[in-house]
């Protein structure tokens, strides 16, 4: 199963690609898609590619819903 996940945006690279927090890991991901991030804007993920943008609070409840879920591995400390 494949899932769309928020993450979120630690250091754009250039105009299609940035690094994100993928459940505390840094990942590069493209993001060709989505218009006018910057560092700290949280977006859904989905096999390496931002889909689109969502608020702070809008991505902390998805990724508490998905673990309470048993989707996420407990990446924290």
């Amino acid at each position: 199963m494949c899932l769309a996940i928020p993450v979120q945006i630690d250091q754009i690279l250039d105009a299609e690609n940035a690094i994100a927090s993928v459940g505390g890991i840094l990942r590069e991901i493209n993001t060709a898609l989505v218009d006018d991030l910057q560092v700290g804007d949280y977006v859904i993920l989905h096999v390496g590619y931002a889909l689109s943008k969502l608020d702070e609070d809008e991505a902390q409840e998805t990724l508490r819903s998905m673990a309470e879920a048993g989707l996420l591995e407990d990446t924290q400390p």
